[in-house]
């Protein structure tokens, strides 16, 4: 049988960067204990180059570029299959003002918000979804530039925050509970995990700082919100058009209501990644969860026109 040959893509230039390359070197390795040949690549932006007998990409760039669609439509542009979301369902999901919007239309619950333009804070708005507040960048991930604003004096501050990432902006009502994430993988909810961050939410430190989290895998629920919380997990990914694989993000309130906060079409792959360890419940290791994403890539086809026809160039990416 032939041995698979895989560029993983990693790094990008967002502020989730470093987080990416982590990613990526874990996937690397991980796929090359399963025997692939592994071609890792660094880049930050569309001026990269895929040999032409790669056949598979495995996207490990989170943020701006690698999570937004960006990376997707270049790669379905120069004919190459690719692991998870195309290039429309992760621009949808990216942007979380047009996710909500998709959850309402379909009918699952996430919380109370309003959109905006930094430099334009509808305040009298705001005070009727009522403080605390979560104010964060539309088009961002891994918690970057969020706030709790407890009331109006701490507002200002917070959009500057998250402005520094985003001129569009959203405040969303925030709902104090658990804090509930589920793995899609092929089609089917894996187990809950339950996130405790040791601050006040699950900040990007606490999210990639060993130690600043405590994790509970699975999470600890009666079967009726168990199921409840996978079912609206899955509802999530597949509204928003996902594909493969994602990580829904999901508030259980006190009242024991679930709110959809946001769909991650390219979560993180670190040893302190959520979708990692949700499979290792479900019994995949780490490696097997790679090698599955890259045959699901694969079972769409050989895009490589030029690797397909015996051709020997390299795809140039670019202009």
């Amino acid at each position: 049988m032939k041995k698979l040959k895989i560029a993983v893509l990693m790094g990008g230039a967002s502020a989730e960067r470093e987080v990416s390359l982590r990613s990526g070197v874990a996937v690397a390795d991980a796929l090359t204990a399963t025997g692939a040949k592994v071609v890792p690549m660094d880049i930050s932006d569309a001026g990269f180059t895929i040999p032409a007998d790669v056949d598979a990409a495995f996207l490990a760039v989170h943020g701006t570029f690698g999570e937004d669609g960006t990376l997707q439509g270049i790669l379905e542009e120069n004919g190459i299959a690719y692991t998870g979301s195309d290039s429309k369902a992760s621009a949808i999901a990216f942007d979380k003002i047009a996710a909500k919007q998709t959850f309402l239309a379909a009918g699952i619950p996430t919380p109370a918000y309003e959109a905006f333009e930094i430099g334009h804070v509808p305040v009298p708005r705001l005070a009727q979804l009522g403080y605390p507040l979560v104010v964060k960048p539309s088009r961002q991930g891994s918690s970057v530039g969020i706030s709790i604003v407890a009331g109006e004096a701490e507002l200002a501050r917070a959009c500057e925050v998250a402005g520094r990432h985003d001129r569009r902006l959203l405040a969303e009502r925030y709902i104090s509970g658990r804090e509930l994430t589920v793995g899609i993988l092929d089609g089917r909810a894996l187990p809950v995990v339950e996130v405790r961050p040791k601050r006040d939410f699950f900040t990007y430190e606490a999210k990639y700082t060993t130690g600043q989290t405590d994790y509970f895998v699975p999470a600890a629920l009666d079967k009726d919100i168990e199921s409840r919380t996978k079912s609206l997990a899955l509802r999530a990914h597949e509204c928003l058009g996902c594909r493969d694989y994602s990580r829904v993000d999901l508030m259980l309130s006190s009242q024991g209501d679930l709110f959809v906060l946001e769909v991650n079409t390219i979560p993180g792959f670190t040893e302190t990644s959520l979708l990692p360890k949700a499979a290792r419940a479900a019994g995949i290791e780490f490696p097997s969860l790679c090698a599955r994403l890259v045959q699901l890539a694969m079972a769409r086809g050989s895009y490589n026109a030029t690797a397909a026809a015996g051709g020997k160039e390299a795809v140039s990416i670019g202009p």
